[in-house]
């Protein structure tokens, strides 16, 4: 059900997460053993919290949680925040021995300058480009100077795609290809710095059909 004065597309975003919560953490739970450079990338992010001194790191938009506990197993007091109820009942189940919470990327429940490093993987992706500028700022806020925040989303130039279909559901989901430039270029204005940018071809797996995007920022 929407809650009072809540955007449209956060709505709609947590009602189709909750329908396919378990049968999309069955179908991405081996994906990172199948990735090397994402693997790679989420090492680098973990080296440069641990060279910081270390602290609370958000996995923000963490899904099930595979991602929290990749982290974890790489030293860090990872902990996950998620929009969808449905997701954060499987992360805790999955992940028992982890912190999970629901949550928006808009209205982070986290004190200024809390986060010792952040991790939107693939969730600014269903706010629309438009309104992106505030949740870059939120992510701003809740890091520490200095702190790493990595993304990843897939590239275009700001394209819609609506998903009517979905890990063997039906539902209603909208996301965009973002333009990694545009997405740069609010990052800076939200305070934070691009010291990398990774650009690859799709793997030629169904699940990408798009070039991925990945910015690892700091926050100044």
């Amino acid at each position: 059900m929407p809650r009072v004065g809540e955007p449209e597309h956060v709505t709609e975003t947590r009602a189709a997460y909750d329908t396919v919560a378990a049968s999309y953490e069955q179908l991405v739970r081996s994906l990172l053993t199948e990735s090397p450079m994402d693997r790679a990338l989420l090492g680098v992010f973990a080296e440069e919290v641990l060279a910081g001194g270390g602290g609370p790191v958000g996995d923000l938009g963490c899904g099930p949680g595979r991602l929290t506990a990749h982290l974890a197993g790489l030293g860090l007091d990872a902990f996950g925040v998620d929009l969808s109820p449905g997701m954060v009942e499987v992360a805790r189940a999955r992940h028992p021995q982890l912190r999970f919470a629901v949550g928006t990327l808009e209205a982070l429940d986290l004190p200024d300058g809390g986060l010792a490093g952040a991790l939107a993987w693939y969730s600014v992706i269903h706010t629309p480009p438009e309104r992106q500028r505030a949740v870059f700022a939120e992510l701003a806020r809740v890091l520490g100077s200095g702190a790493p925040l990595l993304l990843a989303f897939q590239a275009g130039v700001d394209d819609p795609v609506h998903h009517r279909q979905g890990y063997g559901h039906e539902i209603s989901l909208h996301g965009w290809r973002l333009d990694p430039g545009r997405v740069e270029r609010q990052l800076a204005d939200a305070g934070l710095a691009v010291r990398a940018r990774v650009l690859r071809e799709p793997d030629g797996s169904v699940h990408e059909k798009s070039r991925q995007s990945y910015l690892l920022a700091v926050r100044r």
